[in-house]
């Protein structure tokens, strides 16, 4: 999975062109920025389900180490949805059921539970890091946006004193 992200960003990076901003009319400039602060918000809400993960995965690690000191027949509340559960005994400590994603579960030992919790912890924070670069990056770029058009409006101004004075009457 993590080849086929390369590729595509590879792919982008081959396919992007460099644009002379001052050369985009007013109107191509706000289009712009608007599709700029559109892909700025995806990457937040990208950040955001990322960190759900990656919380979600460290948490699972920490449940993961405390099997190590729990003892076969220990009450545990099992959970059905995302708000009910139902009592239940840990039957294998030793060999605790790992979700690996979409409603299928790998019995294994706890070392490897906590080695696989930690690969997922590592990757989703790479993930989580590219991300972020790809917004500073976005974000770099609204802003130079946002300054080409203001020195265009600047200058309209300029070339128009009397429409951006004021009326007196």
């Amino acid at each position: 999975m993590a080849g086929i992200a390369g590729q595509k960003e590879k792919a982008q990076k081959e396919n992007m062109q460099k644009i002379d901003l001052t050369t985009l009319t007013l109107p191509q400039l706000a289009q712009l920025k608007q599709q700029l602060e559109q892909d700025l918000s995806l990457y937040q809400d990208s950040l955001q389900t990322l960190k759900i993960a990656q919380t979600k995965f460290q948490e699972s690690a920490e449940s993961a180490e405390k099997l190590e000191s729990t003892q076969e027949g220990a009450p545990i509340l099992v959970p059905l949805t995302g708000s009910m559960y139902v009592p239940g005994k840990i039957s294998k400590p030793e060999q605790p059921l790992i979700d690996i994603g979409t409603g299928y579960y790998a019995e294994n030992t706890i070392e490897k539970a906590k080695s696989y919790f930690k690969r997922k912890v590592k990757f989703v924070t790479e993930q989580m890091e590219k991300v972020q670069m790809l917004g500073i990056e976005k974000s770099q770029v609204r802003d130079a946006v946002a300054e080409v058009m203001d020195l265009k409006v600047q200058a309209q101004v300029a070339a128009n004193p009397q429409q951006a004075a004021p009326v007196r009457t």
